[in-house]
């Protein structure tokens, strides 16, 4: 299966995130000053978690919790969006489809996902959890 995800310009504005003093993450308009913490709300859920934190034309920053969870079998992810993820602590295998092997992600490693690659998540860590800042960029399929 492949999943096409959401261009970063669409995004949901009413996605709510507790790690930002107020109840939204920052819209397209919004000047107002932010702020938050990524490591706020760890606690353990038995579904992944996606907080949008900005949104801005072309560009959208989300912090993802992982506590164990991984892509179905046979589930890729092809995104019309690049992306520029890193793992904040946590650990995971990331795997490109058109690579043999997956990469083993620890604390401070980096992956740019090129738009229209298809990849997948083969394993996180549970505790600690993994947690992820996604920077979601366009970037043209051809």
């Amino acid at each position: 299966m492949i999943v096409r995800c959401q261009d970063p310009s669409t995004a949901d504005p009413d996605n709510e995130s507790p790690l930002m003093d107020g109840d939204s993450p920052a819209i397209l308009g919004d000047d107002s000053a932010i702020n938050g913490n990524l490591y706020a709300d760890l606690t353990g859920a038995a579904e992944e978690r996606f907080d949008t934190l900005l949104v801005r034309p072309g560009l959208r920053i989300e912090r993802i919790v992982s506590t164990g969870q991984a892509s179905p079998p046979g589930f890729w992810y092809e995104q019309e969006s690049a992306e520029w993820v890193v793992l904040l602590s946590g650990a995971a295998l990331f795997r490109f489809a058109d690579e043999p092997d997956a990469r083993r992600l620890a604390a401070g490693d980096w992956i740019h996902i090129a738009a229209g690659r298809r990849h997948r998540v083969e394993w996180t860590q549970a505790t600690p959890p993994s947690v992820w800042l996604a920077v979601h960029h366009q970037q043209s399929l051809g």
